[in-house]
């Protein structure tokens, strides 16, 4: 046989093991290809009900129908998130165990907790980044300030005696109120509660002066007249509110938002994970969709895995000061 039937031979060979091959094997070098074969797990890190688990599951009934597997939410609570961002972050890397991310998971536990059991940037996969939320600055109705520049003045005329309430040390809540003392420069009294829920509530009653609460919490009670809204925190205004104006216009460059996004451990091959960020940024195209998450107060975003890492990577640097500033420690 000549050196060329020889190779016609050989390839022909080749090609008829390779048909006889399972898919899985025959499409090794795509391990997207076949992607996902099996039910997929995203870890919410926080109870059912609240926003991130809200995020989940929109992400996940979506994308169990693109990709027609069962993508199947389950909710890891605690240590502001933490407990769940490390089942993922030690999840096996292949696809099949994904998380939900937040500003207190990535960027703010990194420094509230001195022990974390994972680092927020080196242990992940960013798929994309989904929306981000405003907090919301509202006051008892009967507070005397009625805009960001006379709050301002009274806090500075007189630090120490208006409070605020959070839903506890370390969370975005207390954070953005942080953050507004250090850039006027003046201290309000903290008082904490263990969620947001019955800190509004204090609020309402007129037991605490104000909160920064997360805007989808608070805008029903802004709308039903049950709390003043001064501000927004993020640097655009709320679609659901749109004469409320930002703190940016008065304190130039204040931005403390809190954001949702979807990742995968770090090590997950990236054919996997630009199949799921090119789905996750469909998702938040919808219309459907977008008319959701902007009834929340939220902007969707929908970015792609390289604008979702360098996005994390900003703020969890942009945190640090503030956090230390605060004072707040894992309690």
């Amino acid at each position: 046989m000549s050196k060329t039937a020889l190779r016609l031979a050989l390839c022909a060979g080749l090609a008829v093991i390779s048909a006889l091959l399972p898919a899985g094997q025959a499409s090794a070098q795509d391990p997207a290809a076949g992607y996902p074969s099996r039910p997929v797990t995203i870890i919410v890190p926080f109870a059912p009900g609240g926003n991130t688990d809200l995020f989940g599951r929109l992400l996940a009934d979506e994308m169990s129908k693109t990709f027609g597997q069962p993508f199947i939410v389950e909710n890891k609570p605690g240590a502001g998130g933490a407990i769940g961002a490390e089942l993922v972050a030690k999840a096996e890397p292949d696809g099949y165990t994904l998380g939900m991310a937040t500003v207190s998971t990535h960027a703010i536990n990194p420094w509230v907790y001195k022990d974390l059991a994972y680092d927020p940037v080196k242990d992940f996969a960013p798929v994309s980044l989904s929306a981000t939320l405003p907090n919301l600055l509202v006051v008892n109705p009967v507070f005397p300030a009625k805009s960001v520049p006379e709050l301002i003045a009274l806090l500075k005329a007189e630090p120490d005696r208006y409070s605020y309430a959070s839903s506890g040390f370390g969370t975005s809540i207390h954070l953005a109120a942080a953050a507004f003392e250090q850039r006027i420069g003046s201290r309000m009294t903290h008082v904490p509660y263990k969620g947001s829920a019955q800190a509004l509530g204090d609020v309402v009653a007129g037991h605490v002066d104000m909160i920064f609460d997360n805007i989808p919490t608070a805008v029903e009670q802004a709308k039903a007249g049950t709390v003043r809204p001064l501000a927004v925190t993020g640097l655009q205004r709320a679609t659901v509110l749109p004469d409320v104006p930002t703190v940016a216009e008065f304190i130039p460059g204040f931005d403390i938002t809190s954001w949702q996004g979807i990742l995968a451990p770090a090590g997950t091959p990236p054919a996997i994970v630009q199949k799921l960020s090119a789905e996750a940024q469909r998702i938040m195209r919808l219309p459907e969709i977008r008319a959701r998450v902007e009834a929340l107060g939220a902007q969707p975003i929908g970015s792609t895995a390289e604008e979702f890492a360098a996005y994390i990577k900003t703020e969890t640097a942009k945190y640090k000061p503030i956090v230390e500033a605060s004072g707040a420690t894992a309690q």
